[in-house]
């Protein structure tokens, strides 16, 4: 009876509250509506995975096989392929991508002259704001072994030129470093907004003491935004097995095909172009298994090392 008695005086409490506050709810209406309709709803059709889907049956009557396109993606001839070129291609760009934020938002947070730091920003923050087709055309433009300017400066130098796109070796560096250009600039725009709330008096008492900039960064800067970088570590272990991608499919061709062929891409061959639903499905929820299993274990980790973490 008393457990009864303090279980409704929470719901009491709880009712009165959304009450008092019903306007703040108002407000969060719509965002449960998209994530109701966008995220949740669509989630049915992960049953797919364990049938063999067709689209005359569609999906409550196709016929239940279990574990059947797991085992057969597992078995494939491209399953090592395409986890080993995903996996690679995640941590190469984690490992270049990830720092590249934090030294920006450093960097331009020592520049005293307000008008060539903003200056700075901009250039920075444009590249963000370019479609992954024009890219992927300025690459195609600036590589060309017959016209770009790169393989010019390296026809000069050494008397031949590069076919990037054609060369499996340069398929990585082009997706991963092309990403860390576009990127760098927006990513650093929270590193700056924690940076901003380092109190000024921590840097004033340091000068005093005679600290340089790197010391200063090492003992001040760095422990105010440790939180954000292991909340930003966090989020892009979670999805480090999720590669975008258009990138990878407009720099694909058949000369690449043994490093650029990634989960995302090849489920899109199977499900969209060859109409294997039900795999490609299969495919789908395992790469989304395995980021959630990193995510966790990331998260984990993060929070005895640290003290910082999601959850």
């Amino acid at each position: 009876m008393k457990a009864i008695t303090v279980s409704a005086r929470k719901k009491g409490r709880l009712f009165r509250e959304i009450r008092r506050h019903w306007i703040l709810y108002v407000f969060l209406l719509p965002a449960l509506l998209y994530l109701a309709l966008f995220a949740y709803a669509p989630m049915y059709g992960i049953q797919i995975a364990f049938k063999d889907y067709s689209i005359a049956g569609g999906v409550w009557g196709s016929p239940w096989v279990g574990l059947k396109w797991f085992r057969f993606f597992f078995g494939s001839k491209l399953f090592s392929t395409v986890l080993v070129n995903t996996v690679v291609l995640s941590l190469y760009g984690l490992i270049a991508g990830f720092p590249m934020p934090i030294i920006l938002a450093l960097s331009l947070n020592y520049v005293k002259n307000i008008r060539f730091k903003r200056t700075l920003q901009t250039v920075t923050y444009l590249p963000h704001f370019i479609s992954t087709v024009v890219l992927v055309g300025m690459l195609s433009v600036f590589l060309s072994p017959r016209s770009g300017f790169v393989n010019t400066i390296i026809e000069a130098i050494t008397g031949h030129t590069i076919y990037f796109f054609g060369a499996p070796e340069y398929f990585r560096h082009l997706y991963v470093w092309s990403g860390v250009w576009q990127g760098a600039g927006w990513g650093s725009i929270i590193y700056m907004a924690a940076l901003a709330s380092v109190s000024p008096e921590l840097h004033e008492s340091a000068v005093i003491d005679g600290a340089g900039i790197l010391k200063r960064i090492w003992h001040i800067d760095i422990p105010s935004i440790m939180p954000t970088m292991v909340i930003m570590l966090i989020l892009n272990c979670g999805s480090i097995m999720s590669i975008g991608f258009e990138k990878v499919y407009l720099l694909q061709n058949s000369l690449n095909m043994e490093t650029s062929e990634v989960i995302s891409t090849y489920t899109y061959k199977m499900g969209l172009l060859q109409q294997k639903f039900s795999y490609s499905t299969a495919i789908g929820l395992f790469n989304n298994l395995i980021n959630f299993v990193l995510l966790t274990l990331v998260n984990k980790v993060a929070n005895k090392l640290s003290g910082y973490s999601l959850w």
